[in-house]
């Protein structure tokens, strides 16, 4: 029994990257834990989406690289290639991390309660039987506080059901051991490109439609534009400005009715599978929110304010079902925040605005990472702007990696140096991101970056170089 008289302090509802994190923060501040997880420890993130995926894309990457086998002086003439292979490697590396929440668990003696939850009332929740653990057993548990973390799932378009079969979600691509000869891919964010990308180089025939002007819509134009660039080389064809309007499955496949806005043009596209990346949709319609008095948006998201409690004082929510940015180390950050702030210690609270300074990134070839604004946003704020754009083609590292694309690019307040934006393009740019997102944080302008001695050679001198061309001096230009 807790001090406050139930069962627990806190419950944390959801297992994923931000409730087992916010349940580990809790544990560490004393408070008596538990987490209820419906289906396996670590979330969407751990199982289907950032570590199984980076595990195929890092055998895209091997694979792209024995493409190019005779640049480096390798030559054979008997490669054969199993995508099979490369699935059960990716699900090995997902049971190793999940033994190690699971494990983070009985080390801060959490408690971990299999099945769904719902509240009964803002202080009790009944955990069971669901369609993702129908055989639970079933208990009620209260607390003096809760943290919902139930996350998010893929969104469809209207009057198309994710079949599992010929109409795919990311769970189902991720599991996908038998790569068909034909796949369109619906939506170019993060999770789009990154399977066209794995594919392509698998050499499936892959078409990207995307219902914006560019790929990568929310990325700045010239890291969209750079992008298209190396897709284009690699073979995928990108529809853009392309609504998906109607979609068939057939005996042999899909067929996929889409609109060229441009022209007000319709066409059929024909495909083996198309998989539906067009966002998430949270799971918060089943939890029972209203019993608990939880406030919601129109569209289902949890209100929450930066220190992540909703209109019910003793009741937090972070992570996808919030929609704020449906990343793994934001709700993270706002778990801590969370578990902090109903401990009753310090901690550093996520206004609204901090949000567009979060790290984004993207894992396809090139890699994509960035931060706050894009140029246009910028000039469109009313801010002077002052720019510095560096390549990776003069980076000695670079060359050395056999890498001939991408940039660095900052954007950077002219009258105060204050970093604005940056926009990544390139080899190992989500690894480079961090020093960008601390300098923005700890008010660090690119003049500084700029003289703090980068180790050569690195990839990371395209980042001093960029902060000397906001200034107007890049060494090596």
């Amino acid at each position: 029994m807790s001090d406050h008289g139930y069962e627990y302090d806190v419950v944390v509802v959801g297992g994923g990257p931000g409730g087992y994190v916010a349940a580990i923060r809790a544990a560490q501040l004393g408070l008596k834990t538990a987490i209820v997880e419906r289906e396996n420890l670590g979330g969407v993130c751990l199982n289907w989406g950032c570590i199984p995926t980076k595990a195929l894309l890092h055998n895209a990457e091997v694979l792209e690289t024995l493409h190019r086998a005779a640049e480096f002086g390798f030559t054979f003439d008997n490669l054969t290639v199993d995508y099979a292979k490369a699935v059960q490697r990716s699900r090995s590396v997902v049971e190793r991390q999940t033994r190690g929440v699971a494990f983070l668990m009985r080390k801060n003696r959490i408690d971990v309660l299999q099945g769904h939850g719902v509240f009964l009332d803002p202080h009790t929740l009944r955990v069971g039987p669901g369609p993702s653990s129908p055989e639970a057993d079933e208990r009620t548990v209260s607390a003096a506080h809760f943290i919902v973390a139930t996350g998010a799932r893929a969104a469809t378009l209207p009057d198309v059901p994710l079949d599992g079969e010929r109409v795919i979600q990311y769970r189902d691509a991720v599991l996908l051991e038998e790569l068909p000869s034909r796949m369109v891919v619906v939506g170019s964010g993060a999770i789009g490109m990154e399977f066209s990308y794995v594919w392509r180089t698998y050499g499936v025939e892959v078409t990207i439609v995307e219902m914006l002007d560019r790929l990568l819509p929310l990325e700045d134009e010239e890291v969209s534009a750079e992008v298209a660039k190396a897709f284009r080389r690699m073979g995928i064809r990108a529809l853009t400005h392309t609504r998906t309007e109607d979609l068939q499955v057939t005996d042999q496949g899909v067929e996929i009715q889409v609109r060229d806005l441009e022209k007000d043009q319709v066409s059929t596209l024909a495909a083996d599978k198309v998989l539906m990346a067009i966002g998430i949709r949270p799971n918060t319609d089943q939890v029972g929110l209203e019993a608990a008095g939880v406030r919601t948006d129109a569209r289902g998201f949890i209100e929450i304010d930066a220190h992540m409690r909703t209109n019910v004082p003793h009741i937090f929510a972070i992570g996808d079902c919030t929609g704020k940015l449906a990343l793994a180390h934001v709700a993270s950050a706002q778990g801590i925040v969370a578990a902090e702030t109903l401990a009753g210690v310090e901690t550093l609270p996520i206004p609204p605005e901090r949000y567009t300074f979060m790290p984004r990134c993207t894992y396809c070839q090139p890699q994509v990472a960035s931060m706050g604004m894009t140029e246009a946003q910028a000039r469109e704020a009313g801010y002077p702007v002052k720019v510095g754009k560096f390549p990776f083609m003069p980076n000695g590292k670079a060359q050395a990696l056999g890498i001939k694309t991408g940039f660095v690019k900052i954007v950077a307040d002219a009258r105060y140096g204050e970093i604005l934006g940056v926009h990544m393009v390139g080899p190992h740019v989500t690894e480079l991101l961090p020093e960008l997102t601390l300098a923005q944080m700890m008010e660090i302008t690119p003049t500084e970056i700029a003289r703090n001695v980068h180790a050569h050679p690195t990839l990371s001198e395209v980042i001093m170089e960029a902060a000397h061309a906001v200034e107007g001096h890049p060494i090596h230009m």
